[in-house]
């Protein structure tokens, strides 16, 4: 079998991809832009890819008997017309639970603690200029017996619950779907959770239901000094209603993902003014070394399975 990955750099350079050269031959390529996937992928048998595109003419172009997605998400392909051509495709699910639901705490704690300001206060020699042992420019609070509220309690948001009931808080989670009945925490409306909630935190997939779901219809429901960390996806917050809000009071935003990715230089998140208030890391929520170690050992079995 000839097996190609065609956007492996989206995988990390520190992850060693020699494991799959016992399953066939193996083609590499760092990144495969649209109008060179036919050609990447000509003489394969199965392809691995995060988010390139596999669509009908893909499809229709090429010999593909597997698609191994390295991710989660399968939207990047057309799943109907891969199961009318005989070909399988397969995904990898709960590999980064651990790693998102560290990152989502990590951002609340940043917001929480100031840690950056208290750093910087040290290493640009102001403390040592201090006539006191402390310094307590800015505030800082405990988690303990704050309300953490979830959207979305899957294996991550529940995850993410866990931890946080650690710290001390008082969880509650509104499912988007309606079908979750989780009865170790309180479920609530989202109307509800966004009026009592300390912390919001979402952990939801993007769909028909979940597109653009807070935005400034609701937003001016969440208390002031309140942190939403969005570790779903982009288009759940309006990314225009967040910045406005961001900047007309204290309200907090930490996200790992965007409505483009990479984010573009028009983003309204680039805009923001009070930048204090707003954290945003580059999709690497689900990037630990151990979770990428974890994808690539179970895309390996997928085609193993497959080969089987």
């Amino acid at each position: 079998m000839k097996i190609t990955f065609l956007d492996a750099k989206t995988f990390g350079s520190d992850i060693n991809l020699d494991q799959f050269n016992e399953l066939g031959e193996i083609k590499i390529y760092q990144t495969t832009s649209s109008s060179q996937t036919i050609s990447h992928i000509s003489d394969s048998q199965i392809v691995i890819t995060n988010k390139v595109v596999i669509d009908k003419e893909v499809m229709n172009n090429t010999n593909l008997k597997l698609i191994c997605i390295g991710a989660t998400g399968m939207n990047n392909i057309d799943l109907e017309y891969a199961k009318e051509k005989g070909i399988e495709v397969k995904n990898v699910v709960g590999y980064s639970t651990s790693s998102v639901a560290q990152l989502t705490i990590s951002l609340a704690l940043q917001f929480i603690q100031n840690i950056s300001y208290y750093d910087n206060y040290v290493k640009s020699n102001e403390w040592c200029q201090s006539d006191i042992f402390t310094h307590l420019g800015k505030k800082f609070y405990e988690l303990e017996n704050k309300t953490w509220g979830v959207i979305g309690l899957g294996n991550i948001g529940a995850k993410v619950a866990s931890i946080s009931e650690a710290f001390g808080c008082n969880i509650q989670y509104y499912s988007t779907s309606g079908a979750n009945n989780n009865t170790k925490y309180k479920n609530t409306d989202l109307e509800n959770l966004l009026k009592s909630s300390n912390i919001i935190s979402i952990h939801c997939a993007l769909n028909d239901t979940t597109l653009n779901m807070i935005n400034s219809s609701n937003l001016n429901l969440i208390k002031d000094k309140t942190i939403i960390l969005n570790l779903g996806r982009g288009g759940i917050i309006n990314e225009q209603d967040i910045s406005n809000e961001i900047d007309s009071r204290e309200l907090y935003y930490g996200t790992d993902v965007v409505t483009r990715e990479p984010i573009i230089n028009e983003s309204p998140l680039l805009k923001v003014e009070n930048k204090d208030r707003l954290l945003i890391t580059p999709h690497i929520a689900w990037a630990s070394i151990e979770a990428r170690q974890r994808l690539m050992n179970e895309v390996k079995n997928n085609i193993n399975d497959f080969l089987k």
